[in-house]
Order: structure tokens, then sequence, then C-alpha cells
């Protein structure tokens, strides 16, 4: 058998392999041996050496401290009532779960309970953490978790890596999903009457939604033709228990977007290097850049790059979404303008969630620590689509000029772009 062909039967026989050990955990990669060094193993480290002390000593203040040293602003606040997490028993319409974001990471806190993150490591990708609040008031219990975690955060549902994910489901009144009436996984292109269901929604939408209500077994798959209509949560829960009164619709439609394409960079950086891996190993003279891997990144970047210009970008009605603003300026303070004072975080709200359609993730440490084979097919394909006219294969919604606009805005703001 010639080598390249022998390379591909072993890399069709990954499947089998992953019946023992998932993809994650076999070479070159190692998942849950190799140590992280990401933001909370540095704070942990920190903290056992006595180099770092906590700010705080009440279990908000500990989130707050967590959400700082993050750079996670505590605007993007969401609230989540249905029972789909590790913390279920605490869960329940009058306590639900708060979640919290940046590009980076994701951070969830059950009162009661402990608090939960998901952050980005330079090799692994998504790395996750229960952080108990403890007893002591300056203390924090910080326990990596290579395994619960990933029966939800390492399925076919987030790529088949350690990834993220939305979920909406019909929960009954105590949070429970009533499985038998289904579940959707959500991203950018689930139709609005789909989503939230088990999440408190804030702010206002033109197309219902299944958010701020509970279900019974008795209900039927019909989607709702109009939902309850809230701008706070004052009233429905115990709001001084969480950092805001809110559960923002727009942060939820950025979650929404971001998780999927977060999976989709791991992923690719994942398989790539486990094909470039291999292939080494069978042939140390072999560039596997001109061969499989290669291949593997061009795949990838295509994927990627559909994801970067919002590729099938729900419907978000005649009258789209109304949110807070404090969390639409906290969000767009995060990212750079151009000289024009253009960012690609800068929102419109109407037929779409951005005025430039690129997304924001495009500066996420996702993206930038991609193996640099795919970084650079990722911007060759993009240098294509917006140098070129709109047309059918290549995104035809982005006219001329809002092309030209965003890879103005990616000149100036992104190293990469000019290949620096």
């Amino acid at each position: 058998m010639k080598p390249l062909a022998c390379i591909a039967v072993t890399i069709l026989g990954i499947g089998t392999v992953l019946a023992a050990t998932d993809l994650w955990d076999l070479p070159p990669l190692r998942y849950s041996d190799t140590a992280s060094s990401d933001p909370i193993a540095k704070l942990a480290a920190e903290l056992a050496k006595g180099e770092r002390k906590v700010e705080g000593t009440m279990p908000l203040e500990k989130l707050r401290f967590i959400l700082k040293l993050l750079e996670i602003p505590e605007e993007s606040q969401i609230l989540v009532f249905s029972k789909t997490s590790k913390q279920n028993s605490l869960i329940h319409p009058g306590n639900p779960r708060c979640l919290f974001f940046n590009e980076n990471s994701y951070v969830g806190y059950v009162p009661g309970g402990d608090i939960e993150v998901i952050t980005h490591d330079p090799l692994l990708g998504s790395v996750y953490y229960l952080i108990g609040t403890g007893d002591h008031p300056h203390a924090l219990q910080i326990k990596r978790d290579n395994s619960d975690c990933l029966s939800c955060h390492g399925t076919a549902r987030t790529e088949a890596i350690p990834g993220v994910l939305v979920r909406s489901v019909f929960p009954d009144e105590d949070g429970q999903p009533l499985l038998s009436l289904g579940t959707f996984l959500t991203d950018n292109s689930s139709p609005i009457p789909e989503r939230w269901g088990g999440y408190y929604v804030t702010g206002r939408s033109s197309l219902p939604h299944l958010g701020n209500r509970t279900y019974k077994e008795s209900d039927d798959r019909e989607l709702p033709q109009k939902s309850p209509e809230l701008m706070t949560l004052a009233g429905r829960v115990d709001v001084s228990r969480y950092p805001r009164p809110t559960s923002d619709i727009v942060s939820l439609m950025l979650l929404e977007h971001q998780c999927q394409l977060y999976n989709q960079l791991i992923a690719a950086g994942i398989n790539y290097r486990r094909i470039h891996w291999l292939q080494k190993s069978l042939d140390p003279a072999v560039d596997p850049d001109a061969g499989l891997a290669g291949k593997q990144a061009d795949e990838s970047a295509r994927k990627i790059v559909d994801l970067l210009l919002f590729e099938n970008e729900a419907d978000p009605g005649e009258n789209s979404v109304e949110g807070d603003p404090a969390f639409q300026e906290a969000f767009t303070r995060r990212f750079p303008k151009s000289s024009h004072g253009r960012s690609l975080a800068d929102f419109q709200l109407g037929a779409r969630l951005f005025k430039h359609r690129c997304s924001y993730m495009i500066y996420s440490k996702a993206f930038e620590t991609l193996p640099a084979r795919i970084k650079s097919a990722v911007i060759g394909c993009l240098h294509q689509v917006l140098e070129s006219e709109p047309a059918d294969g290549n995104h035809p919604g982005i006219k001329a000029s809002e092309r030209q606009k965003i890879a103005a805005i990616l000149h100036e703001t992104l190293p990469a772009w000019s290949g620096k």
C-alpha cells in the first residue's frame, strides 16, 4: 500500500480507536493528561503560592472576582432555569443559573452552588472548572473537570470535541426538560420561535419564542404565537442574588452565534493536529500540509469563513429585537475600531445582528491560536470573498460596499490580515 493511502486508512480508522479513547485524549493533544496554562490554572497556582488573594468574601463577590479576572462583562448576564447543567438540584424557575461570557470564556453560577468556568487554553482549547466558594471567606476551591462536564460538552453536539453549546427545551414548572416534547440545539441559523426554551429573556422580540414560560406534558409541540415580554426579572426571581436583574435577548443571540463558531475553531485545530501527527508518524519525510493535513485545513477554513460571515443567519423578524443598551455598550468596548470609527462589534439589530457581517470572534483567542496552516487558509479565503463581487455560492447577501468596509476594518485592526 502506498504511504498516502496507508495514512488515509489509518485516519479513517480513528472512529474505531474512539470507541476506547476520545479523540482529544489521543496524541498529540492528550487533553486529560496535559496541564493547562489558561487564566484559571494560573489563578489556582498563584493562590496556592500565596501570590494572590481572592477579592470579596461572599459568593456573589467571588463571582465578580472571577468575572473581572476573565474580563467578562456583568452585562452579558443570561438566566437559565431549565435543569440542563451539572448543578440541576439547585436550579428551578425561582433560582435560575446565571451565565456570563466574552469571546474567550464562559462562567456559570447558581446561588447556593459552585461557580462553573469554561475558558480557553492556547493548546487544549476549552478547559472546564468547578470553583467552590467555600466556607472560608477568602477561599476558592478550584478543580479542573475532565469527565463530568464532557458528558455534555464533548459530543456530536459540540463537533465531537470539548466545546460549548446552547439548547432550547420545554421545561416544566420545576425546570425539568420535558423530553417527550423534544429539544433544539440552538445556533446562528435557528429560527427565533425555536429559541430560549428554559431561559428567561428580557427585551423585546418581534417574533415569538419559547422563553419566559414553563410547559406541561399535555402541551403539543406547536410553537408559540406570542411570548411573555419582560424588561426586568424583578418579581420573578430574587434579583439581589444576581449581578443584574436582566437576561438580555441580544446577549443570548450573541452566545448562540459564538458557541457554534468557537466549536468549529477548536475542532479545526484538534483534527488538523491529529492528522498532521499521524502523517509525520507514518512517514517523517512527508509534508503533511501538502497532503491530508492540508486538505483538512482548507476544508475547515471554508466552514469557519461561512460562520465568520454569518452564513444562514436567521431572520429576526420585521422589527428584529431590542435589548439592554448597557450590554451592547460593554460588548462593543471590547473590540478595536478603524480610523473611521467602524468596528466588527457595531450592532445593527435590524435585519441582522451586526452592521458589518464579519464576526468579532476573529479577535478571539480561539482564532489567534489556530495552527498557522488553518489561519492562513481562513485569511486567504476571506480575502477571496471580500475582494470579489457578490455571487451565488459567494455570500450574495453581503453587498460590495459592505465587503469593502469589512476588508478596511480588518486591514487596520487584525495583524494577521496583512500577514503580520
